[in-house]
């Protein structure tokens, strides 16, 4: 069975959110944050490390 990324990572947040309830400034600090950083000059560098 074949499952698009985008829906496994909001099926794994939403269970994150509903499980571990952590407050919501985290998450939102946590969501912009990855998404600055995949748009910045520092993403060849983690795409590097990740790999």
């Amino acid at each position: 069975m074949d499952v698009p990324l985008w829906f496994a990572l909001i099926i794994v947040g939403w269970l994150g959110i509903k499980l571990i309830r952590p407050p919501l400034w985290l998450v939102v600090v946590l969501l912009l944050g990855g998404y600055l950083l995949a748009d910045s000059l520092l993403s060849p560098a983690i795409d590097t490390a990740i790999k």
